[in-house]
């Protein structure tokens, strides 16, 4: 039984595929209603206008006409799943398979061009996925071998450092250590976040230079208690001259509500005291220029009551800092190696709102490590 004209004009209309047609002089004189949800136009705005609109250039609408015309891809007046791209109202370049064939007469004169076109995006979204898959699996294999060498070997240096050092002070070379630490932690997190789009067939893209785009690899950290809201807007100075220090600290205290600008040494980060209101001034003891001493000493002179929290890596106090900043009033101490989320709220909480009744509860460190 075949259908009625009406029926197959009722299902062209419905299809969830673009169907679009032309006259002679390429006139969109048709346009269903699949186009209308994957570009986004209105019948109203493309019925009557040139086809040309909805292709990135000229040159790109006389290449799928050429090809209707050559025998190269299907007959020749027709051809099948021909890719190329739509420019949907938004102005987004859309990959689509186009099937169309030329339209003519009873004499076989041209009237006209019809065009049934798939939206390729979740097509190619997958076949991205599927190749993505294929890298990780090649990375996780190439890659997190040499990197839990370098892991271990790095343990051993930093045991080594310490031996050589007998007292001499250390802190600066840990430091270095650590910080190659840090960024091989990162390099193992990039592989696992591969590995963890493949399984979930889920991945977000960010923007990178212009149009380009590129694939978001960043770790998505989680926490386990809820944020504190009295944590939301405070605006707070991170000082540090380990710029990996400042993003870490920057992204784990804006995944809490703070609002976080970071200097790279303590001239800098009087300047932008003196500048800008802070809720809580968060610096490092061993800095060049001004150490963490020397700025707790400049900001407690300058802005009586600013709640100032130190930070250090190691257990050795380079030049006592801290030891005479807590002479002069100093309450909280955070350990950077590493740096528990929970309890760096719990300090910057009890700074900005009170102290508990116990001083030493103010500082973010085990019990070994308040000897330093």
């Amino acid at each position: 039984m075949s259908l009625k004209p009406e029926i197959f004009q009722q299902l062209v209309a419905q299809s969830s595929d673009i169907v679009v047609a032309t006259n002679r002089q390429g006139i969109v004189n048709y346009y269903n209603d699949g186009a209308k949800r994957v570009l986004g136009y209105d019948s109203e705005e493309i019925l009557g206008h040139f086809v040309v609109e909805l292709y990135p250039s000229l040159d790109e609408a006389r290449r799928v006409m050429a090809a209707m015309r050559s025998d190269r891809i299907g007959n020749a007046g027709s051809v099948e799943t021909f890719q190329t791209m739509f420019v949907g109202k938004s102005g987004e370049q859309i990959p689509v398979a186009i099937s169309g064939t030329i339209l003519r007469d009873a004499a076989q004169q041209e009237v006209g061009t019809i065009g049934f076109a798939k939206d390729l995006r979740e097509i190619l979204r997958r076949d991205q996925l599927a190749t993505l898959g294929e890298v990780a699996i090649g990375l996780s294999h190439e890659v997190n071998t040499p990197l839990s060498v370098i892991l271990n070997q790095i343990e051993l240096l930093e045991r080594d450092v310490e031996v050589l050092a007998e007292e001499k002070d250390c802190s600066i070379p840990l430091e270095r250590v650590d910080s190659i630490r840090r960024e091989v932690k990162r390099l193992a997190d990039i592989v696992d976040r591969l590995g963890e789009m493949v399984e979930t067939e889920r991945y977000e893209t960010i923007n990178y230079v212009g149009p380009a785009k590129m694939v978001d690899l960043r770790h998505k950290v989680a926490y386990s208690r809820e944020n504190d809201p009295r944590m939301q807007a405070l605006r707070i100075l991170v000082v540090d001259d380990d710029l990996g220090i400042c993003e870490t600290l920057r992204e784990l205290l804006e995944h809490r509500g703070c609002r976080v600008t970071t200097a790279h040494d303590g001239e800098e980060a009087l300047a932008m005291l003196r500048q800008t209101k802070f809720d809580v001034l968060l610096s490092d003891v061993s800095m060049p220029k001004m150490d963490g001493f020397e700025l707790y000493c400049a900001a407690e002179k300058e802005f009586p009551g600013l709640p100032i929290l130190m930070m250090t890596g190691f257990y050795y106090d380079k030049d006592h800092v801290i030891k005479r900043s807590r002479f002069r009033g100093l309450r909280g101490v955070v350990f950077k190696k590493p740096v528990d989320p929970d309890r760096l709220q719990q300090v910057i909480l009890e700074s900005v709102y009170g102290a508990a009744e116990n001083a030493s509860s103010c500082c973010v460190c085990d019990t070994d490590e308040q000897k330093a």
